[in-house]
């Protein structure tokens, strides 16, 4: 006679069987959706982008706009950009 009796699965051995099985199909659904997004995603780079610089003439506008200098003035310094660095002598 076969002794089925002793090779039937407990409770416990039901419920681990069925939280790895949910396990399982939970990666595999994981790595399939990480995939398709990695390879219809438009490749941007990964590092950080800092924005660049105000440049001098573009702090002279942010002035102008914000009324700390008049219009004269800005001209006057916008003038004084475009002629290049001044000289010691």
């Amino acid at each position: 006679m076969m002794f089925w009796y002793d090779h039937d699965v407990s409770g416990w051995g039901w419920f681990a069987m069925s939280a790895s099985m949910i396990l399982f199909w939970a990666l595999i659904i994981t790595a399939v959706v990480l995939l398709i997004r990695a390879l219809t995603s438009p490749h941007e780079h990964t590092h950080i982008h800092t924005p660049a610089a105000p440049t001098p003439k573009d702090i002279l506008r942010e002035r102008l706009a914000r009324g700390e200098i008049d219009e004269e003035e800005y001209r006057r310094r916008l003038t004084a950009l475009h002629a290049g660095p001044l000289t010691k002598t």
